[in-house]
C-alpha cells in the first residue's frame, strides 16, 4: 500500500501542472453543478421556514411549469428577452469583431496599443456607474446627444430616449456594444497573433492589398475562434443581463424592459416563489443549451465542421 500511494504521490507531484490547470474545474462543480440538487424545488410547493428538508416538502409535478406557460407575463418576458438578445448578438458579435479587425490593422504600435487601451475600459465600469453616465449622456435636459442633435437642426425639441419603449431594445444593444466589445475584441486579437506571418508575405507577393488580406487570409484563419464564439453567443440569448436592463429601464419603458431574469427575480424574491423561479431557471438552462447544438450542428451542416 505504501509502495502504491508513494508511486501515485510521486506522479502527482510530476503532474503538478495539470493539477493547478485542472483546478477551474473544481470550481464549476463546487459553484455551477452541485447547485444543481436545488432545482428539485420547482416540482415542489417549497415553503421556506418551515423548519422542513428538501425532500420533505410538497410535491405538486409539473404545476409550477405549467403555472407559469400560462401567465402571459412569461410570453411577454420572453419576447422582450429575445429581441434583446438577438439584437446583442448581431450589433455586439459583429462589431467586437470588426473592431479586433481595424485594431489589428493600426500599424503605429503607439496608437494601437492606445486605441486598444481606450476601447476595452468600459467593460470594467460597473452597470451601476455605466447606466447612470447613459442616463446623462441621452438625458431630454442638456443631456449631450440632444444639445447635438439640436444644434445639427436634426430635431426641433428634445427626444427622451431613455423613455421610449420603442427603441429600448436597441439603448439595451448599444450600451452591450459600447461596455463590451472593446474587452471582447483581445480574444480574437489573440488568434490573430497566431498567424503565420508567411501567409500575408505571399498575399504581397500576389499585389493583395489590406482589404484583400483581411478577407483572404486573417479571417479564415481564425475562422475557427469566430464559430466557437458564435455558438457561445447563441447560447446565451436568453442570458440579457439583469444588472444592465434592470439598471436602464426606467416606468415608462416596463412593458419592454421586462426580461426571464427580471421575471424570475420578481417569483422568487419579491414575491417569494421559489418554486416557480426554480421552473424557470430550469427552462432559461433547457433553451440556452438547446440553442448550443442548434447552432453546433448547424455549423456542422454548412461547414462540415463543428466546435465540438
Amino acid at each position: 500500500m505504501r509502495t502504491n500511494a508513494s508511486k501515485w504521490l510521486k506522479t502527482l507531484y510530476a503532474q503538478r501542472q495539470l493539477v493547478v490547470l485542472s483546478l477551474p474545474v473544481l470550481f464549476l462543480l463546487v459553484f455551477n453543478y452541485y447547485p444543481l440538487w436545488g432545482w428539485l424545488i420547482a416540482f415542489q410547493d417549497y415553503k421556506i421556514g418551515k423548519n422542513l428538508t428538501l425532500f420533505q416538502q410538497k410535491w405538486v409535478g409539473l404545476d409550477n411549469f405549467i403555472s407559469i406557460f400560462t401567465d402571459s407575463r412569461f410570453y411577454s418576458a420572453l419576447v422582450n428577452t429575445m429581441g434583446m438578445g438577438l439584437l446583442k448578438i448581431i450589433f455586439s458579435y459583429l462589431f467586437t469583431l470588426t473592431l479586433a479587425v481595424l485594431i489589428n490593422e493600426i500599424r503605429l504600435l503607439r496608437f494601437k496599443k492606445a486605441v486598444q487601451t481606450i476601447s476595452y475600459l468600459p467593460h470594467f465600469v460597473s452597470w451601476v456607474v455605466a447606466a447612470n453616465l447613459l442616463f446623462v449622456v441621452f438625458s431630454p435636459d442638456n443631456g449631450i446627444i440632444n444639445l447635438i442633435l439640436m444644434r445639427l437642426g436634426i430635431i426641433d425639441q428634445t427626444i427622451p430616449f431613455m423613455g421610449m419603449p420603442s427603441i429600448f431594445w436597441l439603448v439595451v444593444a448599444f450600451s452591450e456594444v459600447w461596455k463590451s466589445s472593446g474587452y471582447g475584441a483581445i480574444i480574437y486579437l489573440s488568434a490573430m497573433t497566431a498567424i503565420d506571418p508567411v501567409l500575408y508575405e505571399s498575399a504581397d507577393i500576389d499585389g493583395a492589398g489590406r482589404v484583400r488580406k483581411i478577407f483572404s487570409v486573417t479571417l479564415p484563419s481564425i475562422m475557427p475562434t469566430v464559430k466557437i464564439l458564435l455558438v457561445l453567443t447563441i447560447g446565451r440569448l436568453l442570458s440579457v443581463g439583469f444588472e444592465q436592463v434592470y439598471l436602464l429601464r426606467t416606468a415608462m419603458t416596463m412593458s419592454t424592459g421586462t426580461t426571464l431574469e427580471i421575471y424570475i427575480y420578481e417569483f422568487a424574491l419579491r414575491y417569494a416563489q421559489y418554486s416557480k423561479g426554480a421552473a424557470l431557471s430550469i427552462f432559461n438552462s433547457a433553451i440556452s443549451l438547446a440553442l448550443i447544438f442548434i447552432s453546433h450542428m448547424t455549423l456542422k451542416y454548412f461547414d462540415q465542421e463543428g466546435v465540438f
